[in-house]
């Protein structure tokens, strides 16, 4: 008789715990992971804080690699507001690490220095951190 109580008990306490574990299961399942939220890709034209004017010459000098992004930079950047302004000098770290390191280096902590947790092109800036830190 005793060992049918103890039986029906441990039945009992591996059927609850199965049942925790299934609805925790379906909890994980069914919330997107606040990485995957943050992991959708951006469309850096659609960033504020560049005048729709300056787009051609942008992709010229985007064209020309990265001294023609850096003279970009230096010509225009004090009329582009974050995050577009953020998104171009993550494109010229990118494009100067071959050439230059220290100066995408130095770049990278600029942009890092100014961007809060919420910015649209905080993602693409974590994902670079590992290479330029």
């Amino acid at each position: 008789m005793l060992k049918i109580i103890i039986g029906l008990v441990i039945a009992a306490a591996l059927a609850f715990g199965g049942w925790q574990i299934y609805l925790q299961w379906n909890d994980v399942k069914e919330k997107p992971s606040q990485v995957e939220a943050q992991a959708a890709p951006v469309d850096a034209a659609s960033l504020p804080g560049m005048p729709a004017a300056m787009e051609a010459a942008y992709s010229e000098a985007k064209a020309k690699g990265p001294a023609g992004l850096k003279y970009f930079l230096t010509r225009y950047g004090k009329a582009i507001k974050d995050p577009r302004l953020a998104s171009i000098q993550l494109d010229y770290v990118v494009l100067v690490t071959s050439k230059d390191i220290a100066e995408a280096r130095r770049v990278f902590a600029e942009v890092k220095a100014r961007m809060s947790p919420d910015s649209p092109v905080y993602s693409r800036a974590k994902e670079l951190e590992k290479t330029y830190e």
